[in-house]
């Protein structure tokens, strides 16, 4: 019995000791009258090498940011504004909600891309090579490697950001998401410490003990109606025909529904797919443009086949897709970039509280998007993220 009682105790001081290196999130009202104060309390001292802040609709940003850099002098702090929030509680709007990553397992180095209309790919690369070459020189110790991605959601320019970023990373696992401003499509922003930017991106090169495994989870399935674009503008994401027909129209007469009713919940629910590389992308419209055009959130370009999606149970996809990533153990925090139209998507279909108890059960933590970046692809309409395990757990 004593040999068990020993045991027993240093099975409790290695869960503890996993708790104290994982992430640690944090969410709190952005109504608050210090909300920079309730974060840190929830958040702890530290020492924490990096606080991403993902701040939703109501926050006075300067306030908070002046707050935290106050409380935490020494600690990289980085986020942007969001189209809602996901919090201890699953689904939430104006919100701030924080992760603090330990300074005894996460060591990072960060890059700021500020304007993006200017990026040089070349002096990129060499940009990106100094800061990992930065990082291994006072974090060897930490195996794994990740980058995070967070760019300005109504810039237009992830697609070609991605391609720059992933000539200058290499074999690192990118993952991350386009800021929001709630759903009103107008101005998104990024912040490193106080310094708040429009049109940029910010990259953080992470290095951890514990291990890391990202991925995307997407709930849609094609159908058999299938639609050409015969007409686009690829710069500004706006397709003007489908089928030699004006797009908004001939996508409501696919749907057997007037172009009147089209909007956010139907965009939502009825996406529009390419197939790359023998999968489906969903390519999300954000709105009717001018002459019953459509605009979008990613990448168009004419001769583009698209195919309308098929219905599908977003619930009970991400059930399946959160479980599997527990398969091998469950992962001490899950990092997520959610686009918005998935949240419209379970408003729509009165699933709400269940994903909110989804999301909250398996420990995610993280913003609704503008669009998500893993490895060199953008996309629209996924969950994409990281999830966090200690080292040893199973994953490679």
């Amino acid at each position: 019995m004593v040999e068990a009682r020993h045991d027993l105790t240093a099975q409790h001081r290695g869960q503890d000791a996993a708790q104290e290196e994982a992430p640690r999130r944090a969410s709190v009202a952005a109504a608050l009258a210090d909300p920079a104060g309730a974060l840190a309390a929830r958040l702890g001292p530290g020492p924490h090498a990096l606080i991403v802040l993902f701040a939703g609709e109501g926050a006075a940003l300067p306030q908070v940011l002046a707050g935290l850099t106050a409380r935490y002098p020494r600690t990289e702090i980085l986020g942007c504004t969001t189209a809602g929030e996901i919090g201890e509680n699953g689904y939430a709007e104006g919100h701030l909600v924080a992760i603090a990553f330990p300074a005894s397992s996460f060591a990072v180095e960060t890059v700021v891309i500020d304007p993006l209309s200017a990026i040089d790919s070349r002096r990129m690369v060499a940009r990106l090579q100094q800061a990992r070459l930065d990082l291994s020189r006072h974090a060897d110790r930490l195996r794994h490697e990740l980058a995070l991605l967070l760019v300005d959601g109504v810039s237009g320019e992830e697609e070609f950001l991605i391609a720059s970023l992933t000539g200058g990373l290499g074999p690192i696992p990118i993952v991350g998401g386009s800021a929001g401003d709630g759903r009103n499509f107008t101005r998104t922003q990024v912040f490193r410490g106080e310094r708040v930017h429009d049109n940029a991106a910010i990259l953080c090169l992470i290095r951890s003990r514990m291990m890391m495994r990202t991925f995307s989870f997407d709930s849609t399935m094609p159908s058999r109606r299938q639609m050409v674009v015969t007409q686009a503008d690829p710069a500004r994401r706006i397709i003007l025909r489908i089928n030699d027909e004006p797009a908004a129209a001939e996508y409501a007469r696919l749907l057997d529904c007037p172009p009147d009713n089209l909007g956010p919940e139907l965009f939502a629910t009825r996406p529009v797919l390419v197939r790359v590389g023998g999968r489906h992308f969903v390519r999300a419209i954000r709105d009717v443009g001018p002459g019953q055009s459509l605009v979008f959130f990613g990448a168009v370009a004419e001769g583009m086949v698209l195919t309308l999606s098929a219905e599908t149970d977003i619930a009970a996809h991400l059930e399946r897709a959160l479980e599997g990533l527990s398969r091998d153990g469950p992962p001490s925090l899950i990092l997520g970039f959610d686009c918005v139209f998935r949240r419209v998507e379970v408003e729509v279909r009165q699933r709400l509280a269940e994903v909110s108890a989804l999301l909250a059960r398996h420990r995610v933590a993280g913003f609704s998007t503008y669009g998500e970046q893993i490895n060199g692809m953008h996309l629209n309409q996924t969950l994409t993220g990281v999830a966090f395990y200690p080292d040893g757990a199973g994953w490679a």
